[in-house]
């Protein structure tokens, strides 16, 4: 027999938990903190290993470049790289005014990553009964994405780029927390494993009306063979903004932003 599990939406008693209230509430303060940020991306592939992180950084420096002021999220709480790929000192978080301040790069990009909390080479761990860790860390990590979203004071931004982990769980949590669907940059590599990876990722954005820039193709011209960035964009009718060379110069992140504009 299946169960008959309702979600709060479907309760007609009272809700002695608030939970509508704290939900409503939670959505309140991302709302009022990105009041300020013109357009938020989510660079996301569905797969790990085809370079989110490193597109993420380059297309923030080729923003900045433009005189856009633009953030990075780094919601990849257990694999945090954004700092090091915009050259920026792990330092310890700041708090003023009740609010997180980020880290701001020599090239003016502000930045908040896990890496700030986490001590040098230690993972990520929560605090709560390991035994029933598998029931409450999916819970914990929005949290946290929410948390980064609503209590880092990102100030007036042009983008904000969010880097999210393999899958599209993380996706799905931020499109929630959202006043308005992020636009979305697919990024992949040329192979058919990418491809099937991607197309998956892509369908459960355009399914909750997420707007998709186009795919970014990476790590092209090496060891990796196929037409993955071509086959995406056929189906999902988006363009291929750029091929990224496994050592690209700044001219191809440019070109990339430039492409970017165009697609929004």
């Amino acid at each position: 027999m299946p169960l008959n599990i309702r979600t709060y939406h479907e309760l007609t008693e009272a809700d002695q938990s608030g939970l509508p209230e704290q939900i409503g509430a939670q959505r309140r303060r991302v709302a009022d903190r990105l009041a300020t940020v013109r357009r938020v991306v989510a660079v996301l592939s569905g797969k790990g290993g085809v370079g989110k992180s490193f597109v993420t950084a380059g297309v923030a420096r080729a923003l900045a470049r433009t005189g856009r002021a633009v953030g990075v999220l780094d919601a990849d709480f257990n694999g945090p790289t954004a700092p090091q790929l915009l050259d920026l000192p792990v330092a310890r978080c700041t708090v003023r005014d009740n609010a997180i301040e980020p880290v701001v790069s020599s090239e003016g990009i502000r930045c908040f990553s896990m890496a700030m909390l986490l001590e040098e080479g230690q993972p990520l761990a929560f605090r709560g009964p390991e035994a029933e860790g598998h029931v409450w860390r999916g819970t914990l990590e929005a949290a946290a994405l929410r948390e980064f979203l609503a209590d880092v004071a990102w100030g007036s931004l042009d983008e904000l780029l969010v880097d999210l982990p393999p899958g599209v769980q993380r996706f799905t949590e931020l499109i929630e927390l959202l006043p308005v669907s992020p636009a979305v940059l697919a990024v992949t590599i040329p192979t058919p494993e990418s491809r099937d990876a991607v197309r998956r990722a892509l369908r459960a954005a355009v399914e909750r009306g997420a707007h998709v820039l186009g795919v970014v193709e990476n790590m092209v011209g090496g060891g990796f063979s196929g037409t993955a960035g071509d086959e995406l964009a056929a189906e999902f009718g988006i363009p291929v903004l750029a091929r990224i060379p496994w050592h690209p110069a700044p001219d191809t992140w440019d070109e990339l932003v430039r492409n970017m504009g165009g697609a929004s």
